[in-house]
């Protein structure tokens, strides 16, 4: 039996050493596979982080284009709109001293400078 219990306590010391040389070689090896899987994973977030971020401009880009294109388009509009406005108006002297008489009341201004044949106002005649 002496030599039973002798072969337990030598395979027993045995596995215990085997213990501490594994963990004294695997976790140094352990420790550089987590950094490396670490790194990896920092490589796929930074990658992933560029790509928003080449969307996101792109996305920005093609919004500038259709936000200058709609202005194009309003001041195309605009530039019609005045032509009719100033084309209708070529000739029409009477409409035009109307509308300046009449926005004149909505005015709650004291003094008024009344244009003369010659085009030259009436400053402030009759002024107390």
């Amino acid at each position: 039996m002496n030599t039973r219990k002798t072969s337990t306590i030598v395979f027993m010391s045995l596995g215990v050493v085997v213990i501490i040389i594994g963990i004294f070689f695997g976790l140094p090896a352990f420790n550089r596979y987590q950094a490396l899987l670490n790194a990896k994973n920092e490589l796929a977030a930074q990658q992933y982080l560029k790509q928003v971020a080449i969307a996101t401009a792109e996305a920005k880009n093609e919004s500038a284009k259709y936000e200058a294109q709609a202005e194009v388009t309003r001041a195309e509009g605009v530039a019609k709109a005045n032509a009719i406005i100033g084309n209708s108006l070529k000739g029409n002297e009477a409409y035009l001293r109307y509308l300046w008489i009449n926005n004149m009341k909505d005015q709650a201004k004291e003094v008024i400078y009344v244009p003369t044949e010659a085009g030259i106002p009436i400053l402030e005649a009759g002024k107390r």
